[in-house]
């Protein structure tokens, strides 16, 4: 036994050499107290100290202000000169979960087999060792929520912390949401859509009539699910009504994939019919209903702005506008980006809006505070306040744009995380192959 696993321990370490895959070890817990100087801080709130300081012990914020800050027994870090961020957010991402998008299958664990799968968790699936998390982490994304796809119900999501040995210690909030793609009734025009003729001979369903029969179908599962939580419907122990236990208690969220005016209303109103807490994901035609997304308290999770409309006749800066929009319409909104590889592009699509009307700090709010506020994690993280999880970053520049952002150290609850990634170790290894000088 103890020379089978001492030879495949030579075999890993001979695959990470081969492909320059160095181990990037998770950071230590904090061990004495911490303050930055000197920076620019950028709250999360919409506000911003000029020249102020951090400082934080065994993981929390103890106090941020104006000036140089206390002396004493602190490891000193100077920010001088430099702009601090709370650690951006990134919400509904397979982020963990896919390594290889196309081509290897054991490398993707995003959706189960079935349609409605609520006690499907995610979080199980988590891979913490996956070579993507350091390369996002890299532009200032500290916490994300791997989130299952498929089916008419995905499953369940968690929130994590990108700095972790196991899912385990990643888990910042457990089984926080479930996550359900709202059945359309469009009939594939426009831009991404196609058409699809009859088959003769073959009675053909209607695109209304198809997503009707999704809709029933739904709404006979949550009557169920509802009579079950409740006691009223007494049953033998039943997996996917126990996950779907705390969407009628109020401890999960149920996050709606729905893009469409109409779909948007009718996910709205079946939350307000069945009691449950929603979050509308996509959003794209949100603008236009943002009187009934404000009236029943209904936030909205964007998607990239850096795309085209899916309507041919719609304003192609349809998409960058979208923020300013809500915003303007008092609508709570959050900012993701796409699939998990993309979403170290987060900060770029939130300075996207800024070119369309938003100001800096609230797009930085729209991947912070606004996210944490979302996900239900508000109280401990999304912004730079005393009490909260010391979970920020230090960058050289403007971290909303692509040449700006340069993230020198960053923290998550305290501990001085390792930014090197596979990137930058495949950067070194041919820098100095063909003499170049390496950052």
């Amino acid at each position: 036994m103890k020379k089978t696993i001492l030879t495949l321990g030579g075999l890993l370490l001979g695959i990470n050499l081969i492909y320059g895959q160095a181990t990037i070890l998770p950071a230590k817990a904090q061990s004495k107290p911490v303050v930055i100087t000197g920076g620019t801080i950028h709250v999360g709130n919409g506000q911003v100290i000029n020249n102020g300081y951090i400082t934080f012990d065994k993981g929390k914020i103890t106090g941020v202000g104006e000036g140089a800050g206390p002396t004493g027994a602190y490891e000193v870090v100077n920010a001088s000169g430099k702009q601090i961020y709370p650690g951006f957010i990134a919400p509904m991402t397979t982020l963990g979960l896919v390594e290889v998008e196309s081509g290897a299958r054991g490398t993707v664990d995003d959706e189960e087999t079935g349609d409605l799968n609520p006690h499907v968790r995610s979080i199980v699936a988590y891979n913490t060792d996956s070579k993507v998390i350091p390369t996002v982490r890299t532009n200032g994304i500290l916490l994300a929520q791997p989130t299952p796809s498929g089916g008419t119900i995905s499953g369940t999501s968690s929130v994590v912390q990108l700095d972790a040995w196991n899912w385990e210690d990643a888990t910042y909030k457990k089984d926080m949401a479930v996550h359900l793609n709202w059945p359309s009734a469009a009939a594939g025009r426009g831009r991404r859509g196609g058409f699809n003729p009859a088959v003769p001979g073959v009675a053909q369903e209607t695109p209304a009539e198809r997503a009707q029969k999704s809709i029933d179908a739904i709404t006979r599962l949550f009557v169920e699910a509802k009579g079950y939580a409740d006691g009223s419907r007494p049953a033998t122990a039943n997996i996917r009504f126990e996950a779907m236990k705390g969407l009628f208690n109020g401890t999960k969220k149920l996050f709606v994939i729905a893009d469409g005016a109409k779909q948007i209303m009718q996910a709205v109103a079946f939350g307000k019919q069945m009691g449950v807490p929603v979050v509308i994901v996509g959003g794209k035609e949100s603008y236009l209903v943002t009187d009934v997304l404000k009236e029943n308290n209904v936030p909205v999770i964007l998607r990239e702005t850096q795309t085209l409309p899916d309507r041919d006749e719609d304003d192609v800066y349809l998409p960058y506008k979208l923020p300013k929009m809500l915003q303007d319409a008092g609508v709570l909104y959050g900012l993701t980006g796409i699939g998990f590889w993309r979403q170290r592009n987060l900060p770029f699509e939130a300075g996207e809006a800024v070119g369309y009307g938003l100001t800096k700090e609230q797009a930085v709010s729209m991947i912070s505070l606004n996210n944490a506020k979302i996900l239900g994690i508000d109280k401990t993280t999304g912004s730079i306040e005393t009490g909260k999880d010391a979970n920020l970053f230090i960058s050289t520049g403007d971290a909303l744009d692509m040449i700006g952002l340069n993230v020198e150290t960053a923290f998550i609850q305290g501990r001085n995380i390792n930014l090197d990634n596979l990137h930058k170790q495949l950067y070194r290894k041919f820098s100095e192959k063909y003499g170049l000088k390496a950052d």
